[in-house]
């Protein structure tokens, strides 16, 4: 089973979180940009974009932050978490 955790910060505070579940036979990358859409379609975000700072940070920690920089469009919020709380 993978689990991903979503969750939107403002002002230090937790607004909004989401979990998501995988447990298809397939790759930790391709589980992660499933979850990833749930996640955006779930929050009504555009799919951010994913810079070398973040990708780096999630392949050594299994956890990253979104901010505006990572959004095309504006987003109401100081940044999107997402943590890998489980994986196989």
């Amino acid at each position: 089973m993978f689990r991903l955790w979503a969750r939107e910060f403002k002002n230090n505070k937790m607004i909004k979180d989401i979990t998501v579940s995988n447990d298809k036979n397939d790759t930790r990358t391709h589980k992660v940009f499933e979850a990833m859409d749930e996640i955006c379609y779930s929050f009504d975000l555009s799919k951010p974009i994913w810079l070398d700072n973040i990708v780096e940070e999630f392949r050594l920690h299994s956890k990253t932050r979104f901010t505006q920089d990572s959004f095309i469009e504006p987003v109401d919020f100081d940044y999107l978490e997402i943590q890998v709380i489980e994986e196989d």
